[in-house]
């Protein structure tokens, strides 16, 4: 089942990406470096509720 994940900046702590993922596959947390808009440079985003 795939659910609803969003994904927030580590410094800077806002939530700029929504995506999902296969839980049953991926039960652990997920970290992807993307871009942030407000840091203005590619960061480290974690998995938020």
């Amino acid at each position: 089942m795939r659910v609803k994940i969003t994904l927030a900046c580590t410094e800077c702590k806002q939530r700029n990406y929504d995506t999902k993922k296969e839980k049953r596959l991926h039960p652990d947390r997920m970290e992807t470096k993307k871009y942030c808009k407000f840091c203005r440079k590619h960061t480290l985003h974690k998995e938020t509720k």
